[in-house]
C-alpha cells in the first residue's frame, strides 16, 4: 500500500462520517417536522448542535486536509472536479458558520429563556431549510468526487446544477409552521 491510498482512505472515511452523520440527523429532523413531532425535531436539532463543534467540524476539516494533501502531492489543483469540490466545501463551510451555528445558538437561547415558542421553532425551520441546500451541495460534491467531470461533461454538470436548484427550491418551499402544544 502506498501513501496516496492511505490518505485517500482517510479522506473518504472522514467524509463518510461527516456527511453521513449529518445527513442522518437531518432526515430525523425532517421526518419529525413532517409528522408535527416538535420534541423529535428539537432532539435532532440538539444532537446536531452538540455534535457540530465536537464531531462534524473536525470531520469536515479532516476531509479538507486529506483532500488538500492528495491535491498537493499527487493530483494538483487545476482539474474542474477539484475546483467544484473546493467551491462546494467553501459553500458548506459558509452555511455552517453563518447560518447553522448562529441560528442554532439563537434557537437554544430562545428555548432556554422562554421555552419552546413559535419564534424558537421558526429558527429550527430556518436550520432545516438551510440543511436542504447544504445537503444538495454535499450530494453535488459526492457526485463530483466520484464522476470527476470536465467541461465536456455537460450532462453531469447539468445534473449537478439541477440537484442544487432542487435543494434551493425545497429550502424555499419547505417552510412549515410548527406550533408548540399547550400542555
Amino acid at each position: 500500500m502506498d501513501w496516496y491510498s492511505i490518505i485517500k482512505f482517510l479522506h473518504v472515511l472522514s467524509a463518510i462520517l461527516w456527511v453521513g452523520g449529518g445527513f442522518t440527523l437531518m432526515v430525523l429532523a425532517v421526518r419529525a417536522d413532517r409528522a408535527g413531532n416538535i420534541e423529535g425535531m428539537l432532539q435532532a436539532m440538539r444532537a446536531t448542535g452538540e455534535l457540530g463543534n465536537r464531531f462534524f467540524a473536525p470531520m469536515s476539516m479532516l476531509t479538507l486536509a486529506f483532500g488538500l494533501i492528495m491535491c498537493g502531492f499527487w493530483v494538483g489543483f487545476s482539474d474542474l472536479w477539484i475546483l467544484i469540490g473546493l467551491a462546494g466545501y467553501a459553500t458548506n463551510f459558509c452555511i455552517g458558520m453563518f447560518i447553522f451555528k448562529p441560528t442554532a445558538d439563537r434557537m437554544a437561547g430562545m428555548i432556554a429563556k422562554d421555552g419552546v415558542t413559535p419564534a424558537a421553532l421558526a429558527q429550527g425551520q430556518r436550520i432545516l431549510n438551510a440543511a436542504r441546500v447544504d445537503y444538495s451541495v454535499m450530494l453535488v460534491i459526492i457526485a463530483d468526487m466520484v464522476l470527476k467531470p470536465t467541461l465536456n461533461d455537460v450532462t453531469i454538470l447539468g445534473c449537478m446544477a439541477l440537484v442544487l436548484t432542487t435543494g434551493i427550491a425545497l429550502a424555499l418551499g419547505g417552510t412549515r409552521r410548527l406550533v408548540p402544544s399547550a400542555a
